[in-house]
């Protein structure tokens, strides 16, 4: 078989080891969260969590883009994921060790986050040459509702195995990240094409930027969504909710973490059925409004079920924005500039996720816990009123297959 040609397995093993690589993550989350919590019982030191792992990030994801045009997306990524596999072998030694200084854990995570920075880009980039250009949606969408199924599972068997014991939920997660590393590996797919390249790696980073910034489409879609998550992000704060507020243990924290993979599951399921075929811009703005509604309601709450319910609908309608603006994205990029444009987009989303975990925690600091969620939840109204008037072509963007064409 011959590396032009698309293998229906390339897309499975790529899902898979994605998955694994995402139930890792999240498993370890809990447990991070979890263990400085217990050490610190301070939200700003769930804050400094994120904002350990965004600095690498936001340093390292832009390049990291320019050289997955450059490099095969498959080394990247593979490379990537061992390198976290071995970040969370240093977790399960710091836990072994009983350390008790929250900073060892810090600069753990710091390298964690420099090794995301380039999983990211590699990985988003990759996906549109393992499957063809019109089972791209169909394939987007199976992407996003197994990520939401590793959500799903992640935080509760994280929650299970730090019940266990951390050095269970540490081990576990290196054990998954090692065997995704391997199964990256075997991945064939077509190749990027085009003609040699000239242009310095600091001149080719510029061009991925000013290509984003001149489609409103990708600007509006990729900013809209970073604003919503800076702003209406509470997940670094749900081992306080689950401690403090909630009363639960462990494994309660497990299941807040995973509510929002159930509703973001079932839409997936939906949307690799059926995805969406018209007046996708409008739903983008509904279902980004309806986030920030369902955050104020989640942080007002003092009930597990209304809590766990709120955080359903949450991901629900967050995966249907994620679904847009992934397709978006993709249709509106030429292979060339694919892993520059997916830097961008990690940049904005993933290492934002970071930063609003910082943001969060140093609001909770500053004004309690259920202020900053209600507060943060009102700003992502707000957000999405001014991204509605700045970014009409967004708005009315009806089919994504007439995007690129």
């Amino acid at each position: 078989m011959m590396d032009t040609e698309y293998r229906s397995r390339d897309f499975a093993i790529f899902i898979f080891a994605r998955f694994l690589a995402s139930v890792a993550m999240l498993v370890q989350s809990v447990a991070v969260g979890w263990q400085i919590y217990d050490l610190t019982h301070a939200p700003l030191a769930l804050g400094l969590v994120g904002l350990s792992q965004f600095v690498p990030m936001f340093v390292l994801t832009l390049p990291a883009g320019e050289l997955s045009d450059r490099v095969n997306q498959r080394y990247i990524f593979a490379s990537s994921l061992l390198a976290q596999a071995g970040c969370a072998g240093c977790f399960l030694a710091l836990t072994i060790s009983h350390a008790r200084s929250v900073w060892a854990f810090y600069v753990v995570l710091a390298f964690f986050g420099a090794a995301r920075g380039f999983s990211g880009p590699a990985g988003q980039s990759l996906m549109p040459f393992l499957v063809p250009r019109e089972r791209l949606p169909r394939a987007l969408a199976w992407g996003s509702s197994t990520f939401q199924a590793a959500v799903l599972l992640g935080p509760v068997l994280g929650g299970i195995l730090y019940a266990w014991g951390a050095e269970a939920a540490y081990g576990t997660c290196a054990v998954c990240l090692a065997l995704g590393s391997m199964m990256s590996l075997t991945l064939g797919g077509r190749r990027p094409g085009g003609s040699p390249i000239l242009s310095k790696p600091l001149a080719r980073v510029v061009e991925g930027i000013r290509f984003v910034r001149a489609r409103p489409i990708i600007l509006g879609a990729i900013s809209l969504d970073l604003f919503a998550v800076l702003l209406g992000g509470a997940t670094a704060l749900l081992p306080v909710f689950s401690r403090d507020i909630l009363h639960t243990g462990p494994i309660g924290l497990g299941l807040l973490r995973s509510a929002p993979a159930v509703g973001a599951g079932v839409v997936g399921i939906a949307l690799g059925r059926r995805p969406l075929e018209r007046r996708t811009g409008a739903t983008m703005f509904a279902a980004v409004a309806a986030f920030g509604i369902a955050t104020i309601v989640f942080g007002l709450s003092g009930n597990f079920y209304v809590s766990l319910a709120a955080l359903a609908v949450l991901g629900a309608v967050d995966m249907v924005s994620v679904f847009i603006r992934h397709a978006l994205v993709q249709f509106a990029t030429p292979d060339a500039m694919r892993g520059r444009v997916s830097a961008v987009n990690v940049l904005f989303i993933g290492a934002s996720n970071e930063l609003g975990e910082f943001e969060s925690g140093l609001t909770a600091a500053w004004f309690g816990t259920v202020p900053s969620v209600v507060v943060g939840g009102i700003g992502t109204l707000l957000v999405v009123a001014a991204w509605a008037w700045m970014f009409p072509p967004l708005r009315r963007v009806d089919r994504l297959s007439q995007i690129g064409t």
